[in-house]
């Protein structure tokens, strides 16, 4: 891809999740995810209705008429985006490649968050840590990261996710929003995921084609695993292979949601032909 094809599709990346996001995403997310606790913001006469805790009664006492402190939430989080950058996630049979569908997502949290005034950070992960962008805030900070996750280079590695959650722990004691953009198709460590669950709020999300659960008969086909490069000759006319395939995948999928949940995490299962907006609109309701 040509640095003026980029910059092309960085923009109308950028115009069509701006539009989603002022839309629905963005007042749903600031109440969805709440601030690190109140901070003192000023004091004022007190008023018909005012709560009787807030009222600051030095000031009370020295000016003889009632005063009040005013609260206010200490809004700014941090977000942190995990982008699975295996092999596997270089690919799609439909209108775009997960890659391209996971910029959009990584686009409507980012103007979300930036448009309530909070920092944005990103991790490029396969089987390592490739590339860890420092949160910042702002519309050029997020054009870069959506540029980012289209043209880095996939790994033809096996992902690992445990490596990012170690990483991310190492370097981010505060609480933050975590979300994950994965099609989770290698296993992990659990124990990690749990702690990384309990001291971050964590969504993880599997990017999904749909020729990844359902296998179509084409006859005798060579699959190779992008990540490994392992091969192997399959009979796809065989309905009872192509009903064990799919529901292996059917199983898998179960079982990371209940790994997820049962950690404190969310999940959501999103194919590349969803509408991410609503299902992630939904996901902020819920909260």
């Amino acid at each position: 891809m040509q640095i003026k094809d980029i910059i092309k599709k960085v923009k109308q990346i950028e115009i069509r999740t701006r539009k989603k996001t002022e839309a629905s995403l963005m007042g749903q997310y600031h109440s969805a995810f709440k601030g690190q606790g109140m901070t003192f913001s000023e004091v004022r006469p007190y008023q018909f209705g005012d709560e009787i805790r807030r009222i600051d009664w030095n000031k009370t006492a020295r000016f003889r008429e009632p005063f009040v402190k005013v609260m206010e939430e200490e809004r700014e989080l941090t977000m942190m985006i995990l982008v699975d950058i295996s092999a596997s996630m270089d690919y799609g049979t439909k209108t775009q490649l997960k890659r391209e569908y996971v910029a959009e997502i990584v686009a409507s949290l980012g103007f979300s968050a930036a448009g309530n005034n909070d920092k944005v950070g990103m991790i490029l992960y396969a089987d390592k840590v490739y590339k860890m962008i420092p949160p910042q805030k702002g519309r050029k900070h997020i054009l870069s990261m959506i540029s980012m996750v289209l043209t880095a280079d996939y790994v033809p590695a096996v992902s690992q996710i445990d490596r990012a959650m170690e990483y991310l722990m190492g370097i981010f004691k505060r609480k933050s929003l975590v979300f994950i953009l994965s099609d989770f198709e290698d296993p992990y460590d659990k124990k990690i995921m749990q702690v990384a669950a309990k001291k971050h709020q964590m969504l993880a999300m599997r990017i999904y084609d749909e020729k990844d659960n359902e296998i179509p008969d084409v006859g005798y086909m060579l699959m190779s695993d992008s990540e490994t490069g392992e091969q192997l000759w399959v009979n796809t006319s065989s309905a009872r292979w192509r009903y064990t395939f799919a529901e292996l995948q059917k199983k898998k999928v179960r079982s990371l949601e209940q790994e997820f949940t049962g950690s404190s995490a969310s999940f959501l299962n999103i194919s590349t032909q969803d509408d991410y907006a609503k299902l992630l609109y939904q996901y902020f309701q819920k909260r």
